[in-house]
């Protein structure tokens, strides 16, 4: 984290100052859309539904806080995350999508992400539809028309493609990832109210259950630094070249093989498969009513079922965290690599046993990594067993978010700090 010396100086340089209040100023922009609701709701309906479900809880999480209220840009950055993630998936199937995305540079990463922004609006569209209409047989909405569920579904697709806008320009003042920022800011803007619900809930013979709390928050947040900050330096060496008069090589450096490698995206994945029965039946009850009731019966005595429902979830974000952890992290490509740049991990030959050796010590950190963020995800079930009440559950999910993203940002306004004192 930044020093109050680090603070300071942020602060006294004009430059950085100015663009931390743009993004200061993005992020009221963004908590005033996340509080202008989309008209018709029904306040009480929508409190009780999302507290009995769980998915829509976590959902809510990724958008940022918007999904609670309803508001314009209710589906937050979720269909962009969404689509981000399938594109990369193509990747592992379409030879051009991988040439752009790993071999084309910044230019073909801004390609890669014009096509992903592309995508988000019938993701958006989708989503939306099946969203509202499942709000509107909960009794959260009123029956609307064709037109004004359209007009609703423009609505909303807008709204997100607002806060897409809002999270590039966040990225462009080299504060953050700017899709991360909104999403932390989401997070944080609910602890206040999560205290004010502890403190009047509060009452002497719950001591012993408020102080085990505290431990346990403080446990996991040291296991998410730890996770977060763990890796595994696997040593390479450049061999010396000689190049004209000048000799090139002969240094010995690392490659780091984060435990976190995939970060909160395997669990987006498992959250996105667990409620995705429910829009279709959503979506199915337009055409045939009677298999739309079918399917949201079976999704939801399946989420009622809390041992179910917990040892699913686990299980898809463990394989999901292995199955992304291949797609973002080529052993073969990065063999590649080092092979084109004299490099080699001293005692593995280049090129097969390299790409071998790589992707033996992936798959046991990936291991671990996946166990962990399983745990993470099914936090909440853990702790409202434990504590016995609704009021205190620690959200695995969202303090994995606001440490990852406040280190993630502690380093790069460090670094930009840096290179202003090399300047000077």
């Amino acid at each position: 984290m930044l020093s109050p010396a680090r603070v300071l100086q942020l602060v006294k340089i004009k430059d950085l100052r100015k663009r931390l209040l743009i993004v200061v100023l993005i992020l009221v922009c963004f908590r005033i859309l996340a509080n202008i609701p989309i008209p018709g709701i029904n306040p009480e309906a929508l409190q009780q539904f999302f507290a009995s479900n769980q998915i829509l809880g976590l959902l809510n999480v990724f958008s940022g806080g918007t999904l609670s209220n309803l508001s314009i840009a209710m589906l937050g950055l979720g269909p962009y995350i969404t689509a981000i993630i399938i594109m990369q998936l193509l990747t592992m199937i379409s030879p051009r999508l991988k040439v752009l995305y790993y071999e084309e540079g910044a230019i073909g990463r801004a390609k890669f992400n014009r096509y992903s922004r592309f995508l988000t609006v019938p993701l958006a569209a989708f989503q939306g539809y099946g969203f509202l209409r499942l709000l509107a047989s909960q009794g959260v909405l009123p029956r609307l028309g064709m037109a004004e569920s359209i007009a609703n579904v423009l609505i909303v697709v807008a709204g997100s493609m607002i806060l897409v806008w809002l999270g590039e320009l966040i990225t462009e003042q080299k504060m953050g990832n700017g899709v991360s920022f909104l999403i932390f800011a989401g997070i944080v803007s609910g602890f206040p109210l999560m205290m004010r619900n502890a403190v009047l809930s509060y009452n002497q013979s719950q001591l012993p259950t408020y102080l085990s709390f505290i431990a346990l928050a403080i446990i996991v947040i040291a296991g998410i630094v730890l996770i977060h900050e763990g890796e595994r330096k696997v040593p390479v060496s450049y061999a010396k070249r000689v190049r004209g008069n000048k000799m090139y090589g002969g240094v010995s450096t690392y490659l780091p093989l984060r435990v976190g490698q995939a970060g909160v995206i395997p669990i987006i994945f498992a959250l996105s498969l667990l409620l995705l029965p429910q829009f279709f039946g959503q979506i199915a009850s337009a055409f045939s009513p009677g298999i739309g009731t079918t399917l949201s019966g079976w999704t939801n005595r399946f989420l009622s079922n809390q041992l179910i429902y917990g040892l699913s979830y686990f299980f898809l974000v463990f394989i999901f965290t292995f199955f992304y952890t291949n797609v973002t992290f080529n052993p073969e490509e990065v063999s590649k690599n080092l092979q084109r740049g004299g490099g080699f991990v001293p005692g593995i030959r280049p090129g097969k046993p390299t790409r071998d050796h790589l992707k033996k010590i992936v798959t046991r950190i990936t291991f671990f990594g996946g166990l962990f963020l399983g745990l993470i995800a099914v936090l909440p079930i853990l702790t409202q067993f434990l504590t016995k009440t609704q009021v205190l559950t620690i959200g695995g999910t969202s303090i994995l978010i606001v440490v990852s993203v406040a280190l993630e940002t502690a380093k790069q306004i460090d670094a930009e700090l840096t290179v202003r004192e090399y300047e000077v």
